[in-house]
């Protein structure tokens, strides 16, 4: 315990001296230049996390599109397997909503050399008026199914 004269009482009883040196100059704590550099490693570290977490947002933004245009390419396809009908050769537009995105989808009919089949592809869009396109699909639909 120290006391108000520089004298430090030990929890014995005993009293000891506190002799301090004045040649002596030793100080404690850091430099402003340890500082300094504390401080940039620590900015950097920082600035690489918030990178990465932005990274990781907008990652997870682009697999919610990739997942909401498979599934609107998906209905449409199973749509043409469940009605049954021999879809008519040529090229088609038509809206293809999913969720809050409002997707624009192409249908394509080709002819194939097997004329008991006819090979359907799915095209899904992002805007009304967008060439990006985000995801094709594309099924064999046969005759009288």
């Amino acid at each position: 315990m120290l006391t108000g004269l520089g004298i430090l009482q030990s929890t014995r009883g005993h009293v000891k001296k506190m002799v301090r040196n004045k040649d002596s100059t030793s100080t404690y704590g850091f430099t402003l230049l340890e500082v300094l550099v504390a401080l940039f490693i620590l900015a950097t570290a920082l600035g690489a996390s918030l990178r990465a977490i932005g990274s990781l947002s907008q990652n997870n933004g682009d697999l919610r599109v990739a997942i909401m245009s498979t599934w609107s390419a998906e209905n449409q396809l199973a749509q043409i397997r469940l009605s049954k009908t021999w879809p008519p050769l040529g090229e088609s537009f038509y809206l293809c909503p999913q969720g809050d995105f409002n997707f624009n989808c192409r249908q394509t009919v080709f002819q194939t050399p097997n004329p008991l089949f006819r090979r359907v592809e799915i095209t899904v869009f992002i805007g009304p008026n967008s060439e990006r396109k985000i995801i094709k699909l594309t099924q064999l639909v046969p005759k009288g199914l």
